[in-house]
This record gives structure tokens, sequence and C-alpha cells, in this order.
């Protein structure tokens, strides 16, 4: 038997998560039985989704247990397999927690495939990050040649590619973020075609100026105070894709502002399409399409991306805590093993 680390959930936390809600220990890993792969990880995934997984609240997915392993996604070297379609040494991706090594069924595993890109593409911008922008772009916000798409958090890992996709598709691409390193990064590097500071005490008035002829796709992933200046800016018929609503996950801002009456007013008023999505809801039929379209472009660099790694298992709590007020700069992961 293997002896391995592993991270879990010691008590749910109320607002923000603090480093007494997680546990590090250590534990024997069992035997692979059949069908079973023995997995040892080499980067881990952190997502602001997880804070989801740490309360009990109803959802669209069960909760992490009390002293259960925390929830997410790695990329792993096999180990050992008694699966056919898995040998040793292959690379693969799966849900196997915040642990260092892991025995998961070979079925729930995908082998790493990045067109040339480095492995750490397949948690990012060729993974569910960037699957959840393409899926949400393509099926509910469809942007057409010169609307303008809107986009919040435009420097983490799905805005970023949210606003890429809304330029190869003709559309004019607006991204909001906060502070001036990841605004000049949306602008200068991602090649946005303006950007705005959601920290600015002028947000709502900088955000009008830049979506002079309104904002026809807004991609949501903050809600809150950037909610309230997207709304009046909203065009007829408007497409709303709400992938996450970050600002809202510690339960700070949902009951400082009742925003239901204007929002309900204006989606009437202005015939607006609000549709929330799960990235699950298309990844069966449509992530080998997405990866088909998007892996070359992210191998070539036609698609730019940022990662933001830091080094071992042990501070992957302290790094998460910390994305949740923004952090990180860029797709967060931490570095399990070499």
């Amino acid at each position: 038997m293997t002896s391995a680390r592993r991270i879990v959930l010691a008590s749910r936390p109320a607002g923000q998560p603090g480093s007494d809600n997680f546990r590090t220990e250590a534990f024997e890993l069992p035997e692979a039985g059949e069908g079973d792969v023995t997995v040892k990880a080499l980067y881990l995934s952190l997502d602001p989704y997880m804070r989801g997984r740490m309360s009990d609240a109803k959802s669209y997915a069960a909760p992490v247990p009390v002293g259960g392993v925390m929830e997410g996604e790695a990329i792993s070297e096999v180990v050992k397999s008694r699966h056919n379609d898995f040998s040793p040494g292959d690379i693969v991706r799966g849900r196997t927690g915040w642990s260092s090594h892991a025995v998961i069924n070979g079925d729930q595993l995908r082998r790493v495939e990045t067109h040339g890109a480095p492995i750490t593409t397949s948690l990012g911008a060729l993974g569910m990050p960037g699957f959840t922008a393409w899926a949400g772009l393509k099926f509910i916000g469809q942007p057409k040649p010169s609307e303008t798409v809107a986009v919040a958090a435009a420097s983490g890992p799905v805005g970023s590619m949210v606003g890429q996709l809304a330029k190869l598709a003709g559309a004019r691409a607006v991204g909001i973020a906060g502070g001036k390193e990841k605004c000049a990064f949306v602008k200068n590097e991602l090649g946005f075609d303006a950007v705005v500071d959601h920290r600015s005490e002028n947000f709502e008035s900088d955000l009008k100026a830049a979506c002079p002829d309104g904002i026809d796709v807004y991609f949501e992933n903050v809600g809150d105070r950037v909610w309230d200046g997207v709304l009046p800016l909203l065009n007829q018929f408007a497409r709303v894709p709400v992938c996450g609503l970050v600002a809202h996950y510690n339960g700070a801002g949902a009951g400082d502002k009742d925003r239901l009456p204007a929002t309900m007013s204006t989606i009437l008023r202005q015939s607006i399409l609000v549709r929330g999505f799960i990235q699950i809801e298309f990844a069966k039929d449509h992530f080998d399409e997405f990866l088909a379209e998007i892996g070359p472009r992210v191998a070539t660099g036609d698609i730019h991306y940022r990662e933001d790694i830091v080094e071992g298992l042990e501070k992957a709590p302290e790094a998460f805590i910390a994305m949740l007020s923004g952090g990180n700069f860029g797709k967060l992961l931490v570095k399990v093993a070499e």
C-alpha cells in the first residue's frame, strides 16, 4: 500500500472559508480493483465552484461531506492500471480531488490531449474553464459580427476565453476586470477592444463609455455591482449566459440590495434571454468538438492564456481562499508533484 496525503473538508464555512475549514490527512491508498486505475497527481485545479461544494445547500451537485476529500479535477500520472484503456505512465485527468494519489475507476478518466500545448492547459484553456466559455458563448450567447460582447472576470480562465472567442466571431469584446495589472493583460495581451476596472469609483460610467452601442451578449461570472452596471446597457434581444456569481459565493452582496425588480423589468422590457448553465450539460455531446476546434489555436498561440501555479498540495486551501477574493491572476493550479 502507498502512503498518500489528502485535504478534507473539516467543517462547513459560514461566509468566507478559512484555514480551519480544511484538514490535511495522511492515508494508505487501497489496492486497485478490477477496472480501477491508481494515479499520482501532478497538478490540481482550483475553481470557484468548489465553494458551493463546501455548503450543504441544495445545488446541482452533491456537497462534499464533512470529513470527505475536497472536490477537484487533477492531471495525474498512471502508476498502476487494471483498466484496459490505460497503462503506467499515461497522463490523464479526472476528478480525483485534493489528494496526492487516488484510486479511481478508469471510466472516469480521460487521457490528456492538448494538441501540443502544455499539459496544464487541459485544466484551463483546453479543460473545463475553456469549454465553459466556448459552450456558453456558442449555444447561449451566439455573438454576431459587429455586436458587443461584455464579460466579467475577463482576466480569468473563463472570461479570457470568452473575449477571444467573441473576437474570432467578429464581435467587439469588452472585458471587466479588477485592478490595473489585470486590465492591462486583458487589453494588451488578450486583445480585447476595451476593458473596464470594476474597482473604479466610476465603473458604471466607464462601462457605458466602453459600450457606446450597448451590450448584446453579457457573459456573467460575478454578479453584484458588476451586474448593476451591465443591466441598463443591455440591448433589445440581448443574451446573458449565467456561468457564475463569484461575488455572492461567500454570502457577501447577496442580501445588501434587492436586484430582482430592476432585473425582471429590464428582461421583460428588452426581451432579454437569461440562461443559467453548467458546462456538463454540453460536455458529453460537444467536448471533442471544442477540443478539435480550440486545441490547435491554443497550441499555436492564436488563443492566449495565463496560469497561476502554486507549489505544494498543502498550499491549496490558502490559494483557494485567496482566489475567492480575486487574489489569483489566471487559471489557478496547484503543482502537486513532478
